[in-house]
């Protein structure tokens, strides 16, 4: 039996439930230190529940499959109570009837995202467990005998817990204990055992009989699957398309390939960019630049040439924190430069230089997180000794960034330094996560506040 249909509805009426829970805990804590109308509280629960309803209607995050992992469901899910957080905060903040304190919207957030996760933990495991006990599960055949269908009979037998039920193998050249029958024997029987899916192994089952099951499969409601071996690929660039009626997949695709992820990540810069330059950028600024002015001669900002997304060049925008010299596009900063002017130390130790970039966001050729932006001279020098390399120019360059996160930022005299940011990069770029940016982002700050030694 399908439970799908009540699991959605479940989900979304305990989240609700779990949002109304959060906030009228915050409250009553508020109501404490002051009171405020029933009719404010009453507009703030509409606003949340409206809000919430109209994120899951278009981002759909009930619908996930059985064999989806827990870390990615919840990923998601988290990533839909920042944007719910955003989405929310910016109406309640241009509307002009009630005004309410910035830390009921975080709290109330912050309790919010606790509950959900016990909830939806809870939940799943729950669900599992039911599931390995032997309880709504799926019956599931294979046709075509290979390496690649032992792989996936290996994958249900070791996984009760997603709830799928082994049949047997159908294949017209090989016999055994597993195989049932030829391929030609697959709709008989699914018909006497009441099969849910059939998947296909290519290439040992032939196109004319795939054809067939398909057909059978939208006369009867049976899933047909197919399976290819793409295992010497990364499962997670492989990306269906189609071109009108073909088929095509794509291997190389990345999570920001995808329009909505793309939309979540260009909203939450340019809002994280417009809070940054209104809230630091415009009292720093007159501060910074006349000491840049009193320490040593020329423009307060500095401007170069950077590899930005798809190998196409933009120009950066930083504070300058060196002398005006004739080595800036090709040599990077090093310990003790003599280059660095005094004012310009504590700049690049503080990352103070970098805050000109959020405008390099706002333009759109940043964004606030991903793999830092180099000079034209080492794109060209690094993408020639450093596998994979360019694959960094498939999103756009950062401000910060995950190999920045993890201690790999300034001078790289090693050429496996290089390489270990390369890999973090790579990794960000095929695990993006609106979670992710925003654990980046907490990391770079603390590295800030402890002080990193390669910043010089």
């Amino acid at each position: 039996m399908r439970y799908s249909k009540y699991r959605r509805t479940l989900l979304l009426i305990v989240d609700l439930l779990l949002i109304n829970l959060a906030f009228l805990m915050i409250m009553a804590l508020f109501q404490a230190e002051r009171a405020m109308p029933w009719q404010q509280i009453l507009f703030l629960h509409g606003i949340l529940n409206s809000s919430w309803l109209i994120l899951t209607l278009f981002t759909s995050p009930y619908q996930f499959g059985r064999a989806v992992r827990f870390a990615q469901i919840l990923r998601e899910h988290y990533t839909l109570v920042i944007l719910h957080f955003t989405f929310s905060s910016a109406i309640i903040l241009f509307q002009g009837l009630y005004h309410y304190p910035n830390k009921v919207l975080i709290l109330g957030h912050l309790v919010f995202a606790v509950l959900l996760f016990a909830w939806r933990a809870s939940f799943i495991y729950s669900l599992r467990i039911y599931r390995a006990k032997g309880f709504n599960f799926r019956n599931v055949i294979i046709c075509g005998q290979g390496e690649l269908s032992d792989e996936i009979i290996k994958f249900f037998r070791t996984h009760p817990e997603f709830g799928y039920k082994y049949l047997g193998t159908f294949d017209d050249n090989k016999k055994g204990l597993r195989i049932r029958g030829a391929i030609r024997d697959v709709i008989k029987y699914s018909n006497l055992n009441s099969v849910d899916e059939i998947y296909c192994c290519l290439p040992y089952v032939k196109y004319s009989q795939i054809r067939k099951l398909i057909a059978y499969g939208e006369d009867n409601l049976v899933k047909i699957k197919l399976i290819s071996d793409f295992r010497g690929f990364s499962y997670k660039g492989l990306q269906l398309e189609r071109y009108d009626h073909i088929p095509v997949l794509n291997v190389t695709s990345t999570p920001l390939d995808d329009k909505k992820n793309y939309v979540v990540k260009r909203s939450f810069d340019i809002l994280f960019s417009l809070t940054v330059i209104i809230g630091i950028f415009t009292w720093l600024f007159p501060i910074v630049a006349l000491m840049i002015k009193l320490t040593s001669r020329g423009p307060v900002f500095f401007t170069q040439q950077r590899t930005g997304k798809d190998n196409n060049n933009f120009l950066c925008y930083k504070f300058r924190t060196m002398r005006v010299n004739n080595d800036s596009d090709h040599k990077q900063a090093t310990k003790h430069d003599n280059r660095i002017t005094s004012i310009g130390d504590i700049l690049r130790r503080t990352s103070i230089d970098e805050l000109p970039q959020f405008f390099n966001v706002l333009l759109g050729d940043m964004s606030v997180v991903g793999p830092r932006p180099h000079m034209l001279k080492h794109t060209e020098e690094y993408s020639k000794r450093i596998e994979k390399f360019m694959m960094r120019h498939f999103v756009k360059p950062g401000i910060t960034g995950l190999a920045q996160a993890k201690g790999y930022r300034g001078e790289t005299k090693e050429l496996i330094a290089m390489k270990n940011r390369v890999k973090l990069d790579r990794f960000y770029i095929e695990n993006w996560s609106l979670l992710l940016d925003v654990k980046i982002i907490a990391l770079t700050v603390v590295t800030l506040l402890k002080g990193d030694n390669n910043a010089y």
